[in-house]
């Protein structure tokens, strides 16, 4: 049995994406390497609870591989060459070449056929796996050496998925021309995007289970119940996203310019885009994200989360203002490139671009700074840091020159605050203190409507 040296990503997409109950059936048909398999009439494609199975018997045979059944044990056992994987109804554990190893499903057994898990499939059998919902069809690929890099097949790719201030933001390489339709019975917005596929990094970033579907938690916002997403088809390849709505909702498309690295669907009451409406925009942006904890303290709190809460309570204090409109580079436990967070203030034209953050160093480090990197950047700078140091009551660390990307790439005055060291026990208790957040919030906005000399 051949091992590759890559990552194997299987994409199973659900037409709307209905949640399935314990199991569902289907007349799929199965194809190796483009050559449909002969499949007995009693014998089907199981999905149990976002799992494909699939019969193994059917494949390993057109492999090649020997196929042995033991009643008695209730055990299946797929031999090549040297290799040997065993797998026993109803038991997750299975042995490849005597080590123990643990699948997503327990085989099932169907008029005399093991099915297992299509992922374990891809895994130990060397197989690229891919499901097409339309044609209700498995597509298993044997790989050759010379497997594309991310790009070379002509695709565009999908980054990052973000969803705040009533508006779903998705980073994107390549070209990309989202259609999107209106849908009811339930209200809901379809976003496809066409020639297009989940990059490695958003596979391994965010929520996506075994059938290849994910989905956005929302919260806080009572036009939208949740924001799902898969790739709908693979011929052509096509990444759909669907925002399930509590009530039907208008939106404007925005960003799907050439070059373009962001594209916004607004679901706001304003025909206008944010920040064309004679409100001044800010892009508040929370460092770190999902993989990335950025530092962690002694007591295993992470600079991520803290970056985060403190960004949505500024979000919101925002929000309130009727002469600034705003937007979060993220807003909930996601991760976005540097490049992208830059491209999102970019190509909305903001007036100021916040980034948020943790300090870390020697246990003994304290206090509060904030750093800007071009001339143009440090009136604002100034401005947050006098009420900021008023809120932290921390170590006045001063306004510093930094050289970092996303205050150095931005286009609009651009800061980042370090706000306290999580590697200081003090500074770390006060970072994760509610009061503490408000506090520190109510500073950031003070200090952005004076910068911006609005009321």
């Amino acid at each position: 049995m051949k091992k590759f040296g890559f990552l194997l990503f299987l994409f199973v997409i659900m037409v709307a994406f209905p949640k399935g109950a314990d199991a569902s059936s289907y007349s799929a048909k199965i194809y190796l390497d483009g050559s449909e398999l002969k499949l007995s009439s009693n014998v089907k494609v199981e999905n149990t609870n976002g799992t494909v199975m699939v019969p193994i018997r059917v494949i390993s045979e057109n492999l090649g591989y020997s196929v042995k059944w033991s009643k008695a044990t209730q055990t299946v056992t797929v031999k090549s060459g040297s290799n040997t994987i065993e797998m026993v109804i109803g038991k997750t554990i299975a042995k490849i070449n005597g080590q123990s190893t643990v699948m997503s499903k327990a085989p099932v057994l169907r008029s005399g056929t093991t099915l297992v898990p299509i992922r374990f499939v891809s895994e130990k059998m060397g197989l690229n796996v891919k499901w097409d919902n339309k044609k209700k069809a498995v597509y298993l690929i044997t790989p050759s050496t010379n497997i594309p890099n991310e790009g070379e097949d002509g695709l565009s790719t999908i980054n990052g998925i973000s969803f705040s201030d009533n508006r779903l933001m998705v980073a994107v390489s390549g070209s990309v021309n989202p259609k999107i339709m209106k849908l009811t019975s339930p209200d809901r917005i379809v976003i496809d995007v066409e020639n297009a596929k989940f990059s490695k990094s958003f596979s391994s970033n965010n929520d996506i289970n075994d059938t290849g579907t994910g989905e956005l938690k929302v919260t806080g916002y009572p036009d939208v119940k949740l924001v799902r997403y898969s790739l709908y088809s693979y011929s052509p390849s096509t990444v759909r996203i669907v925002i399930d709505l509590n009530k039907a909702k208008n939106y404007t498309l925005s960003g799907t310019g050439s070059g373009s690295k962001v594209f916004i669907v607004d679901l706001n009451a304003s025909t206008t885009e944010p920040g064309t409406n004679g409100k001044k925009l800010v892009v508040i942006d929370a460092g770190h994200g999902a993989h990335d904890p950025g530092a962690v303290s002694s007591s295993g709190k992470k600079e991520k989360d803290f970056a985060l809460a403190l960004a949505l309570k500024v979000g919101k204090l925002l929000e309130k203002e009727k002469n600034i409109d705003v937007v979060l580079t993220r807003s909930d436990d996601t991760f976005l490139e540097l490049k992208d967070r830059v491209k999102i203030a970019n190509n909305l034209k903001a007036d100021a671009f916040v980034s948020i953050h943790a300090n870390s160093g020697p246990s003994a480090a304290t206090g509060t700074e904030t750093y800007y990197n071009r001339d143009s950047s440090k009136a604002l700078a100034n401005t947050i840091h006098k009420y900021l140091i008023k809120a932290t009551g921390l170590k006045d660390r001063g306004v510093k020159y930094g050289n970092f990307h996303v205050i150095r790439e931005t286009n609009m005055a651009a800061v980042l605050l370090e706000v306290g060291f999580i590697s200081n026990t003090n500074d770390e208790s006060k970072l994760f203190n509610t009061t503490f957040q408000n506090q520190v919030a109510e500073s950031v906005v003070v200090g952005l409507k004076e910068y911006l000399k609005v009321q």
